[in-house]
């Protein structure tokens, strides 16, 4: 929105050209997402608690968290509000891919929030039925992977490449692509959901995510860049710096509230649609493995509770004390901020394990 008004100052006067930059658009995104997300932040919680929509927490979920019975949920509405506004604000609205990024995150949204609606305002423990979430997921993930099909205008957009492999590129058919995509989405988003257990500890490494991706975009969008760095050149996909940087702003505003003690958690509506916009990049930027590597602990915390489930069923044993693993470390004595801050600092390393295979190739 505010791409196309400068464009049209530029022609009169050349100060405003400097809004055709992404690096400086993307800068004004996070500025402008942390704004929104300081500003509507504080009212928020309030409403929240005031209409009582607050975290229930289950019995069998270590005892330190029973305190937090009644914390206001649901805040993740105010991550999805300071992306959307600030991705419409400076983004390029011609560009696909910022819409399909955007339709994921709001379907995805919305999914989370009628899950969040069930269990904290009807009072119903379970939510939505697990069958009619992965329908409603399904729906989403299926719907980007097709279009993402159908609008690609080169072969570079639906191949499938490797990092450390120079020379590896596998072109995907249609099924093959969209099942890759399908997966990538689904499982990012359910993979971010399982990960929002503790205070903090879900949001912070989407934020790390979510800024090494926006790098990979901006690189990807830039074919002299994507040429000396060896990656896939994606036409256009480096208007996603601009969704990323989004991101990363209304993260840290939300950080603000969420960190440890929590005044606000993000609920299914926040885990479940920034789970799927990672998720989505990824695919658009051709880096599906390496986001992998670099959202290691949100893999780690879905394989933890995979892992469980097949034990127990398979051997009456549990491997872990509790999953997903953080409640394992948690039993294991450590204390909720210690859990929070070693996951952060994997997930930096890993980031920046990602962030080499831009040259190592």
């Amino acid at each position: 929105m505010l791409l196309w008004l400068s464009q049209r100052l530029a022609e009169t006067a050349s100060l405003f050209n400097v809004f055709s930059y992404l690096t400086f658009r993307a800068i004004l995104a996070a500025v402008t997402a942390l704004a929104i997300s300081l500003a509507i932040g504080p009212w928020m919680i309030a409403k929240l608690t005031r209409d009582q929509i607050g975290q229930v927490v289950r019995d069998y979920i270590p005892a330190a968290h029973q305190k937090k019975v009644g914390t206001p949920t649901m805040g993740g509405l105010l991550i999805i509000v300071a992306i959307t506004v600030s991705t419409l604000l400076w983004a390029d609205l011609g560009n696909r891919f910022v819409w399909i990024v955007l339709g994921v995150t709001v379907l995805f949204g919305m999914v989370g929030f009628w899950d969040d609606y069930l269990k904290l305002i009807k009072k119903n423990p379970k939510g939505l039925i697990t069958r009619y979430k992965y329908f409603w997921q399904s729906i989403g993930g299926l719907a980007a992977a097709l279009a993402l099909w159908y609008t690609a205008r080169t072969p570079v957009d639906t191949t499938l490449f490797l990092p450390f492999v120079k020379n590896f590129a596998l072109p995907l058919g249609l099924f093959s692509f969209v099942l890759l995509t399908y997966l990538m989405i689904v499982g990012m988003s359910n993979a971010v959901n399982l990960t929002d257990g503790l205070d903090g500890l879900a949001i912070m490494p989407a934020v790390m995510v979510a800024a090494a991706l926006g790098v990979f975009a901006y690189a990807a969008g830039n074919a002299v860049f994507a040429g000396y760095l060896g990656i896939p050149a994606v036409s256009h996909a480096g208007e996603l710096l601009i969704f990323c940087a989004a991101l990363v702003g209304a993260g840290l505003g939300f950080l603000w509230f969420n960190t440890y003690p929590a005044q606000v958690f993000m609920g299914d509506i926040g885990a479940l649609s920034i789970g799927a916009a990672l998720g989505t990049i990824a695919v658009i930027v051709r880096q599906e493995p390496v986001v992998l590597v670099m959202g290691g602990i949100f893999v780690l915390e879905t394989a933890s509770v995979i892992l469980q489930v097949a034990s127990f069923k398979l051997t009456g044993k549990r491997i872990f004390r509790m999953a997903p693993i953080h409640h394992h470390f948690e039993l294991k004595g450590w204390a909720e901020p210690k859990v929070i801050v070693r996951f952060w600092i994997i997930t930096f390393f890993l980031v920046l394990a990602g962030l080499a295979t831009l040259k190592l190739r």
